[in-house]
């Protein structure tokens, strides 16, 4: 059952041009999730990275750690219809984790997570910076229930396809639906379009 918090009120803002068709703008960060919150500690995280012919890379949280991080700011769109502006977040980028992979990635993504979550981007919207693995947000570490230790950003396409709880990136030579692409959400969810549903 889906978990709903008071952010689901909206308020009407004046600067529209910021805000997709169908969608109201909120001050709080509401939370919204398919299945329980996972309890990851930082010593059993670990991120795998798989190529389409099976080759794995994986990064522990040290690892992780190690690797360039970047600020972001940036507006998030929910298909459940809130958006929230200018939040704060720090990950490290797409180019700088394939910059670290020994093997040449395909052309679609498949993000899985724990607790058993899936959703797929293609790489194209994940690179030339924009998309990270994200573990801070507002200068603090990502809390459990907005996806920590460690979450997927997307913020240009609607925030299930930023994924929580972020576990393994998978290549893939072409675009298969996660969780809820199987279930009638868009493959692709671009919030501009109204891309919510197939």
């Amino acid at each position: 059952m889906a978990i709903i918090n008071r952010g689901f009120v909206g308020r009407r803002d004046r600067d529209a041009r910021r805000l997709p068709p169908g969608q109201y703008t909120t001050l709080d960060f509401p939370v919204l999730s398919a299945e329980p919150t996972p309890s990851v500690p930082l010593d059993r995280w670990s991120l795998a990275i798989q190529s389409a012919e099976h080759r794995a890379t994986t990064f522990t949280w040290e690892q992780f750690q190690a690797l360039r991080h970047d600020e972001v700011t940036t507006d998030i769109h929910c298909v459940t219809r809130w958006s929230k502006f200018a939040t704060r977040w720090r990950g490290v980028s797409f180019d700088t984790l394939i910059d670290a992979l020994p093997f040449e990635p395909a052309p679609y993504v498949m993000a899985h997570c724990y607790g058993g979550y899936t959703t797929n981007v293609p790489l194209a919207d994940l690179t030339g910076g924009r998309g990270w693995i994200a573990d801070t947000y507002g200068g603090e570490p990502l809390a459990p229930e907005h996806g920590g230790p460690a979450r997927l950003l997307v913020p240009h396409l609607y925030f299930w396809k930023s994924a929580k709880w972020i576990r393994r990136l998978r290549f893939m030579p072409e675009d298969t639906p996660g969780f809820w692409e199987e279930r009638g959400y868009h493959m692709y969810g671009d919030p501009w379009r109204e891309q919510r549903y197939s």
